[in-house]
């Protein structure tokens, strides 16, 4: 099947990539030259594990092609999806601008019957507004579709290849066919093509966001409640867990949750809420409890340096939202060095794939290292903020070689209370008792 994709953010190239793996013809589009040339280059302008060999391999056998020129890459597409960004406005509600702009473009090209597919996350109504476009500029039949993607970073292509579910919101039956085909590769373990109005294809999307971003910040409550009450959130995160409708995952708290997705979606549900006169009143509960968490390691400090932070040093690993990922939308990391900057405090970070993202944003504020280990010297802390593999079992003993103290705050609860208590190490972690409390804060 020919394939256009418009735009190449991180849902368009991994939307692209993976369609083009299994046979389709697919031509990426986008405004930005530099960066097409740079894919045509065969350089993949973001970070996402397997995403690379994919790329390369489809790229070679002339599957996969980018441009930008818009009509170049619709002339003879059957289906054309549109992969734009919605960020969030003023008030909160996603910005559409980007989406209705390329459907008027794309209408005042097409010759021929196509579907169109909304790729990005949008509030409910948008299909229709993208239909009321097609209407306007052109007398070209189109169906205008709704299909959410539910990628996480750090393992999109996994999620594309082999999806829980895919969800089509079409009335169309013919566009309804062809989805159904062009998705038929990715479910043959018999994971569900889900079909339903274009309305409710919309809310899904928030609604799964919405709900996963609520139970991490409900697990983020109960941890903060079992450092007050001297339960440890481990113990109370397998308990609780363990019930089939509840489930494992997306237990674990934390410092807050970050990204593309989970903030902008959580904002714009409850505006869309709003604007039709309902009050959310959990999601903004969320959206107010999460910002709170994200700074609540910057409260411990202050708390354990008896409110004077300046002139300190810390070691920061982890700038990235989640491992696996360069991305720094929302990372809590952001709002954590912001915080001790206005406090006084040096930064030495390092993070293996986000470190030039928080560069070209921050500069030469904090300092940036290319070893973990770098970050340490003749730091008073270090602080754990995104839990990178590589963090997992490091060399103690030079961590405290390197730092002035033994003292860690872990933002991710990577280490063993009971080890941090045998080596000595002050750590303060989220929602578990504090390991020698006693160690002085200056070496």
């Amino acid at each position: 099947m020919k394939i256009a994709i418009v735009g190449t953010g991180y849902v368009g190239l991994v939307t692209g990539t993976c369609l083009s793996e299994t046979g389709n013809d697919v031509t990426c589009v986008d405004i930005n030259k530099q960066k097409v040339m740079m894919m045509q280059q065969g350089q993949l302008p973001i970070y996402e594990p397997g995403l690379e060999a994919l790329f390369q391999r489809n790229i070679i056998h002339e599957r996969l092609r980018f441009t930008d020129n818009l009509n170049e890459a619709i002339e003879h597409a059957e289906v054309i999806f549109l992969a734009l960004p919605t960020p969030p406005g003023g008030d909160g509600s996603a910005d559409l601008s980007y989406v209705l702009g390329a459907a008027k473009d794309i209408a005042n090209l097409i010759t021929d019957y196509k579907v169109i597919v909304t790729k990005s996350t949008v509030p409910v109504g948008t299909a229709d507004k993208v239909r009321a476009v097609f209407k306007q500029h052109t007398d070209i039949e189109v169906a205008v579709v709704s299909n959410p993607e539910f990628l996480r970073e750090g393992v999109a292509v996994e999620d594309f290849m082999k999806p829980d579910r895919v969800v089509v919101g079409t009335t169309d039956e013919r566009a309804r066919k062809l989805m159904a085909e062009l998705y038929a590769p990715y479910v043959r373990q018999g994971n569900p093509i889900i079909f339903m109005d274009e309305r409710s294809s919309e809310l899904t999307k928030y609604a799964a966001n919405s709900f996963l971003a609520t139970k991490i910040t409900f697990m983020n409550e109960i941890a903060n409640l079992c450092e007050l009450v001297g339960a440890n959130v481990d113990m109370v995160r397998l308990g609780v867990g363990s019930d089939d409708r509840i489930g494992k995952r997306f237990l674990f708290p934390g410092i807050g949750y970050g990204g593309s997705c989970f903030p902008k979606d959580v904002q714009a549900l409850a505006k869309s809420a709003e604007d039709n006169d309902y009050h959310f009143r959990i999601l903004n509960a969320v959206m107010e409890t999460n910002t709170i968490q994200k700074k609540v390691m910057v409260e411990k400090l202050k708390k354990y340096y008896n409110d004077d932070l300046k002139g300190r040093k810390f070691a920061i690993w982890g700038l990235a939202f989640k491992p696996e990922t360069d991305d720094i939308r929302e990372a809590p990391a952001l709002e954590i060095i912001g915080e001790l900057l206005h406090e006084g405090a040096q930064i030495v970070a390092f993070d293996p794939e986000a470190a030039n993202n928080v560069k070209y944003l921050l500069g030469d504020k904090i300092e940036y290292v290319y070893d973990h280990y770098d970050a340490l010297a003749d730091a008073d802390a270090l602080l754990i903020l995104t839990e990178w593999s590589i963090f997992r079992n490091p060399d103690f003993a030079l961590i405290q070689k390197s730092l002035k103290a033994k003292v860690i705050f872990d933002g991710r609860n990577l280490y063993d209370l009971d080890k941090m208590t045998e080596l000595g190490f002050y750590y303060n972690s989220i929602g578990r008792k504090t390991i020698n409390d006693s160690v002085p804060s200056v070496a």
